[in-house]
């Protein structure tokens, strides 16, 4: 017992606070708060938007709480952006800093880099935005034992659409919807989009995967097959599903494209393979479905002729609402998936720019 007593008597001798202290845990407060700098990163702004194609600067500076130094020379700092999941749970690591070593990583390589425009400057610059680059951004500066991190959102201009395929409603798992989405020149839409588009007056009352892996859909106008008419708007939930055994449609979302979108004036409708053909011959493709959508949200594009797209629908897209042409409502008019090789329509081409 005599022995145990001395080690806990020297153990406090060993932790004494300094003279003037009154006590071992005010010590302590007061080392953690005062005792030299603390490291803050800060983001100058939450939001920042731009469009597919552009270059973009996600702001993040660093400072010290108790100096105006951006660093205190004593360690090295390092930089890392991560993008973020819908959850947070996982990071997708973007690009790494340290002294004079750079790494960006996957499709990010040779497309970021840091800003620096003083030495406390963090911000990534962003060039040639791919629509998959929308998301949440965090970044983390590491001096020592001294780390904080800021999160910025990077939000690009576009659309949401509802997909699904010719083999009708219901017939993709969250996979498909992935690619189905990829073939139409867009990807899959996140909840924070549908629910733009929605506020925006979306409706659409069959239900699609989004990005998080959540099947839901948008109602601006209550009504008995769509969650009942006595609700109220909002977008609906239907929770999260097995990504490989459940099938849904899917919502897609699409940018501005760097090229020209058209209807292509030919003497004669055509058959789906002479629609293809066509195209090639005045020097464009067919086009796809997120780039007849994306003419018509972001261009205005306006044209009351059925033509041909890439997967073998019929669309035309309404921008001014008239007799014989969508007279209710400005859209994407969806005529089907006709018979291709019987059938005849116009078709939509798409030149893209080099």
């Amino acid at each position: 017992m005599k022995s145990l007593l001395f080690l806990v008597l020297i153990s406090v001798s060993w932790a004494e606070p300094h003279p003037g202290n009154s006590s071992l845990e005010h010590e302590r407060i007061v080392h953690i708060q005062e005792n030299g700098p603390r490291l803050l990163v800060v983001a100058e702004q939450a939001k920042i938007f731009s469009h597919r194609s552009g270059n973009v600067t996600l702001p993040c500076k660093f400072y010290h709480e108790h100096t105006s130094a951006a660093g205190s020379g004593t360690h090295k700092i390092r930089i890392k952006w991560t993008k973020l999941t819908y959850d947070y749970l996982k990071e997708v690591d973007v690009f790494v800093a340290m002294g004079h070593h750079r790494k960006s990583y996957g499709g990010y390589q040779g497309r970021v880099s840091l800003r620096e425009s003083s030495e406390n400057d963090a911000s990534l610059v962003i060039t040639n935005l791919r629509l998959e680059d929308y998301g949440r951004y965090k970044c983390e500066v590491i001096e020592g034992l001294e780390d904080d991190t800021a999160v910025v959102t990077l939000n690009l201009e576009g659309v949401v659409f509802p997909y699904s395929p010719r083999l009708g409603r219901y017939n993709l798992n969250f996979h498909e919807a992935q690619q189905a989405c990829a073939e139409q020149d867009s990807v899959i839409a996140s909840f924070d989009q549908l629910y733009d588009a929605w506020r925006a007056g979306l409706d659409w009352c069959n239900a699609g995967w989004l990005s998080d892996g959540s099947v839901q859909y948008p109602i601006t106008k209550p009504r008995e097959p769509c969650g009942g008419k006595n609700t109220v708007p909002g977008v609906r939930n239907y929770g999260f599903w097995d990504k490989d055994k459940s099938r849904y449609d899917v919502f897609c979302f699409t940018s501005n494209f760097n090229g020209r979108f058209y209807y292509l004036i030919h003497p004669t409708k055509l058959t789906y393979d002479e629609a293809v053909q066509a195209c090639l011959k005045d020097g464009s493709r067919i086009a796809k479905v997120g780039q007849i959508f994306a003419a018509w949200k972001l261009l205005g594009y306006d044209r009351c002729d059925a033509g041909w797209l890439a997967d073998g629908s019929v669309r035309y897209p309404i921008s001014r609402p008239r007799k014989r042409c969508s007279p209710s409502e400005a859209a994407v008019r969806f005529v089907g998936f006709p018979d291709k090789k019987h059938k005849l329509y116009g078709v939509y081409c798409f030149r893209a720019y080099n």
